[in-house]
C-alpha cells in the first residue's frame, strides 16, 4: 500500500539550482501530478465524511439557501436528487481542518457525492488521473445546480458525453450539453414568452439591480435596469438636465461622471416622493425636499493631534460595507452634500471592559464586540461581524439569580463574541466550544477535539501535523 510517507519520499524537492532546464520540467510535472493525485485523494475523502454523517431527520441536513422566482428563499440540497443527504454540523469541523470556510466545505462535499453518485465516469477518471479534481467539479458545480433539475438519468446522459472527451469541455459547450439534455428529457418548462405573438404579456422584464456586494476600488457600483419606456426618456432626460446643471456650475468631470452623479442626486432628492406620499407628509427637509432614504457606511479612520491640537485623520481606512479600502478624499466628496447627515460616534475603548446586569445586551456593549471582533469569530469564517449575533460564549443562566447562584455567564465584553447566525447553531446545539483567551483572541475546538485559534489577524490550525504514515483512501 502507497502511504504518504513513500509519497513523499518519492516526490522530495531536489535543490532547484541543482537542476537544468530539463530537470526543472520534469520535477514541476511530477509534483502537478502528486497535486492532482492530492485533489483527487480530497475529493474522495470528503465523500467517506459525508458517509460517516447521515441527518437524522431531513430538517437537520445540509443544504443552500437559493433565491427562486418573486425573490423568495429556499433550500436547495448540496448535491442532485439521487446522492445521499449530508448533517448540516459535521461540514464545519471539516472546513477548519482544510482551512477553508464551511461554505467551501459544504461546495466540496456536494461536489464529491456528485460525482460518485450522479456522474460515476466522471468519477472514475478523476480517480485514476484521467481527468483533474477542478474540472470535475467545475461539471457538478453545473449538474448541481441545473434548473430544472436534472433527473438521475439526464445526469447519467450528461455523465457519458462528458466522460468520452476525459473531461476537456468548456463553460460553454457544457452550458449547450445542459440545453440538449434538458431537451431530450423533457425537463423544460414551457416558456410562454418565447411565442412571438403573445409571449411578452407572460413576461415583465422590467427590474433595477444594483450588486451591492461588488464594490470597485474606486468606489463604485454596477447598477443595470429594465424600466418602461416612458420611464427610461424621463430618467435620460433628468440625467442629462443635471449633468448640464453640473456643467454650468464649473464642473469639469466628464459627461458620463455628471450623468452617474446626477443619478445619485436623484436618489438623494426623492423626488418620486411628492407623487407617493409615504410616511408623513410633513417629512421635509429644510429646502422644502422630501426627505431622503437613509443608507448608512461605516467607516473607520486613524486619527491623531497635532502640536496645535487640531485632529488629522490618516488618508485610508476601512469601510465595513464591503469589508473594503476607503480613501478619506472619497469620505469627503460623498459627505460634501447639504443634505448629507453625519453621525460621529465616541470613540470605544476596546481595552475596556463593559458589562450591564441581566442579559440584554446593551447598544454600546454591542458595538465593542462589533468593532472588536469585526467578523464571526469561528475559525475562517468571514461574515460581517454588524450582521451576527453577539453569543455569551459561556451560557447565560436565567435561573442563577432567582437562585441567587453566581452568574456563571454575564453579559460581559469578556463573555461576548460576534458569531454569524450558523456558526451560533453550530455552537449551542453541537460539541463545537470556544473561549476568549484574550480581548479578540479565540481558541476553538471541534467535536473531534482539533483546535483553532482566530484573532484579528486571521485563523490558525493549533493541532500538531499529521503522523506520517497515514493510508490514502482505497479507490472504488
Amino acid at each position: 500500500m502507497t502511504t504518504t510517507s513513500d509519497l513523499r519520499s518519492s516526490t522530495s524537492s531536489p535543490l532547484v539550482e541543482d537542476l537544468d532546464a530539463s530537470g526543472i520540467l520534469t520535477s514541476i510535472r511530477s509534483r502537478k501530478a502528486a497535486e492532482d493525485q492530492a485533489a483527487a485523494d480530497v475529493l474522495a475523502l470528503a465523500a467517506g465524511w459525508a458517509d460517516l454523517h447521515p441527518p437524522e431527520s431531513l430538517h437537520s441536513a445540509a443544504s443552500f439557501t437559493t433565491t427562486g422566482g418573486l425573490g423568495r428563499e429556499h433550500e436547495e440540497p448540496i448535491a442532485g436528487p439521487g446522492c445521499p443527504l449530508v448533517a448540516e454540523f459535521c461540514i464545519a469541523e471539516l472546513g477548519t481542518v482544510l482551512g477553508i470556510t464551511t461554505t467551501a466545505a459544504k461546495k466540496l462535499i456536494g461536489h464529491a457525492l456528485e460525482l460518485r453518485h450522479r456522474l460515476p465516469r466522471l468519477w472514475s477518471q478523476v480517480q485514476t488521473g484521467a481527468v483533474p479534481a477542478w474540472r470535475a467539479r467545475a461539471v457538478a458545480e453545473t449538474t448541481i445546480h441545473c434548473s430544472p433539475s436534472l433527473t438521475l438519468e439526464a445526469a447519467g446522459w450528461i455523465d457519458a458525453q462528458v466522460a468520452a472527451v476525459a473531461g476537456k469541455i468548456g463553460p460553454a459547450q457544457l452550458d449547450r450539453l445542459l440545453a440538449e439534455t434538458l431537451k431530450r428529457y423533457d425537463l423544460a418548462a414551457p416558456d410562454p414568452a418565447a411565442d412571438p405573438e403573445d409571449g411578452w404579456q407572460h413576461v415583465d422584464p422590467r427590474h433595477a439591480t444594483i450588486d451591492t456586494h461588488d464594490v470597485h476600488y474606486a468606489g463604485t457600483l454596477h447598477l443595470e435596469a429594465d424600466i418602461d419606456l416612458a420611464d427610461g426618456l424621463d430618467l435620460d432626460r433628468a440625467l442629462a438636465h443635471g449633468a448640464a446643471v453640473q456643467k454650468a456650475l464649473g464642473s469639469d468631470l466628464s459627461l458620463d461622471a455628471r450623468r452617474a452623479k446626477a443619478l445619485g442626486d436623484l436618489a438623494r432628492t426623492q423626488t418620486a416622493l411628492d407623487l407617493f406620499t409615504q410616511g408623513s407628509a410633513s417629512a421635509k427637509g429644510a429646502h422644502g425636499l422630501p426627505a431622503a432614504r437613509e443608507v448608512v457606511l461605516h467607516a473607520h479612520f486613524d486619527a491623531h493631534l497635532t502640536a496645535d491640537g487640531q485632529t488629522m485623520f490618516g488618508p485610508t481606512g476601512r469601510l465595513e460595507n464591503g469589508q473594503r479600502l476607503a480613501l478619506l478624499a472619497q469620505l469627503k466628496s460623498w459627505c460634501g452634500d447639504s443634505r448629507t447627515k453625519i453621525t460621529v460616534k465616541p470613540v470605544i475603548d476596546l481595552t475596556r471592559e463593559l458589562s450591564a446586569p441581566g442579559y440584554a445586551i446593551t447598544d454600546r456593549i454591542r458595538d465593542h464586540v462589533i468593532l472588536r471582533d469585526t467578523t464571526c469569530v469561528f475559525p475562517w469564517c468571514t461574515r460581517p461581524a454588524r450582521g451576527c449575533d453577539i453569543d455569551h460564549i459561556t451560557a447565560y443562566d436565567h435561573q442563577a439569580d432567582t437562585e441567587h447562584r453566581p452568574q456563571p455567564g454575564p453579559t460581559d465584553t469578556r463573555n461576548l463574541a460576534a458569531l454569524c447566525r450558523f456558526h451560533h447553531r453550530l455552537k449551542t446545539h453541537t460539541a463545537w466550544r470556544y473561549e476568549m483567551t484574550e480581548p479578540g483572541t479565540f481558541v476553538w475546538t471541534s467535536a473531534h477535539s482539533h483546535r483553532f485559534a482566530r484573532d484579528r489577524d486571521g485563523s490558525t490550525a493549533l493541532d500538531p501535523p499529521e503522523p506520517p504514515g497515514l493510508p490514502r483512501p482505497r479507490r472504488p
